[in-house]
């Protein structure tokens, strides 16, 4: 397993130095899933929520969430995002929307949080514009599904 890099020789937190780092391409893919009663995914599909589009809401959500990733977790650094995509499939066994964020970047530090709070913050929103016809949704399953750039290279998890 590779070495911790975010405490300082106390043992204290710090935020990574990576100013000596060449800039990359940068690249992460991230996935999870919000699970819903049948009745609650008819009312996303007929854009029967009063509170308008569910699916256009989560997924401007989902792009700020990637851009204010540094303002939300601590020892991330801001990075210039050159793109992000979220897109969201519509499950109807089990129930659920399942979500998918891709993030890009050309920089000095991976993208894989930036990624992982697009999909989070879209299942917050969809959540949200719910709620009110259904409180016990499942947000579960958020993780990373790959990333490529920089120094550990390409990563692709084994489902």
């Amino acid at each position: 397993m590779a070495e911790l890099t975010h405490f300082n020789d106390q043992g204290r937190a710090k935020m990574v130095d990576v100013t000596d780092k060449a800039a990359t391409n940068r690249r992460a893919l991230a996935a999870g899933e919000i699970h819903m009663a049948p009745e609650t995914m008819a009312h996303i599909k007929a854009g029967t929520l009063k509170k308008g589009d569910v699916l256009a809401v989560a997924q401007v959500a989902g792009i700020q969430a990637a851009k204010h990733s540094w303002e939300l977790i601590p020892m991330c650094h801001p990075l210039p995002l050159t793109g992000v995509d979220i897109s969201f499939t519509l499950h109807n066994e089990p129930c659920m929307v399942e979500i998918r964020a891709a993030v890009r970047c050309t920089g000095v530090t991976g993208v894989e949080m930036e990624a992982l709070s697009a999909v989070s913050v879209a299942a917050l929103t969809i959540y949200d514009m719910c709620k009110a016809v259904q409180k016990d949704m499942r947000i579960t399953n958020i993780r990373l599904l790959e990333k490529s750039g920089g120094k550990s290279g390409e990563y692709q998890i084994k489902e």
